[in-house]
């Protein structure tokens, strides 16, 4: 799975941190960025991505490039 964080969107709620904080971290603008989008399972990554209040993590199948989180209109 690939793991974007839209850095125009996030507004550093960070539950993202809180839930993978093996992945996400917030950097000196107070902004999500990943620092191992290997560092949890998939599950743990998609409900991380979930509990953003603006959507601002972006997951599709690296194999298809089909986006999975947010799920597309």
């Amino acid at each position: 799975m690939k793991v974007v964080v839209d850095r125009d969107l996030c507004i550093g709620a960070a539950p993202c941190v809180a839930i993978a904080g093996s992945v996400f971290q917030l950097d000196e603008e107070g902004k999500a960025i990943i620092i191992d989008e290997k560092g949890a399972d998939d599950e743990t990554i998609k409900l991380a991505a979930e509990a953003c209040p603006t959507r601002a993590i972006i997951l599709t199948e690296e194999e298809t490039g089909k986006q999975i989180y947010p799920p597309e209109a």
